[in-house]
């Protein structure tokens, strides 16, 4: 069954804590947290204070995704923080076999991460350095886009190449469309606003593996 990690990004910020709850309860599986530095995407969250407290506050595993230009920057910080899954960007100026092996050092999983327009080619040479490819579904910084549905074709190629790992989608997730990601290939669906706008997220969440369950028949 495919994975539901809801991004605290469409979480209400006064009530982070009890939006997280809301999360645990409805049965997701993992949490995503976007750190953004306001340059390599126009946006700007979180540091790594709020990801220990997100540690300490929730056992869901903590699915943290860099979206920096110089990840290597930070990434210490944010594992040191409680990061299980750190995600840096194939476009980032960094060299990603460095800091991939600085994850795994932590006892972190390793994630790359690629954009709408970034070709599968692009993270071919580090499937081997990390457990996670994220196809980001949407031009990554906001959320509540609509979901690119050329990546569908991409995840299916990644899938193709006998990739073994995780493959996860960000951005414009929701009932119509998380059935034919899962038939090309995903494992993991993050999810904002379709889940943080409902009152009530485990119907939401049933619905989902509903949706793939009448995939797979």
């Amino acid at each position: 069954m495919i994975k539901i990690a809801p991004s605290i990004l469409a979480a209400d910020p006064l009530n982070l804590e009890r939006d997280v709850r809301r999360a645990e309860e409805a049965g997701c599986d993992w949490l995503h947290i976007d750190v953004m530095d306001a340059h390599f995407v126009p946006n700007l969250a979180y540091s790594p204070k709020v990801v220990r407290r997100l540690k300490e506050a929730t056992s869901l595993p903590l699915d943290v995704h860099l979206m920096m230009d110089h990840p290597e920057t930070l990434a210490e910080c944010f594992l040191d923080a409680g990061a299980d899954i750190l995600t840096i960007h194939a476009e980032a100026d960094t060299d990603p076999l460095k800091l991939t092996e600085m994850i795994h050092r932590a006892g972190a999983k390793a994630g790359i991460a690629l954009k709408p327009g970034t070709p599968a080619e692009a993270v071919l040479p580090l499937l081997g350095q990390a457990e996670l490819i994220l196809a980001m579904t949407v031009e990554p910084g906001f959320g509540g886009q609509k979901l690119d549905e050329s990546v569908v074709d991409k995840i299916r190629q990644l899938r193709d190449t006998g990739w073994q790992g995780w493959i996860e989608a960000d951005g414009g997730i929701k009932e119509d469309n998380i059935a034919r990601l899962f038939d090309a290939g995903l494992d993991v669906a993050v999810m904002g606003t379709a889940l943080f706008r409902e009152k009530d997220m485990r119907p939401a969440v049933e619905r989902m593996h509903q949706m793939i369950r009448k995939s797979e028949a």
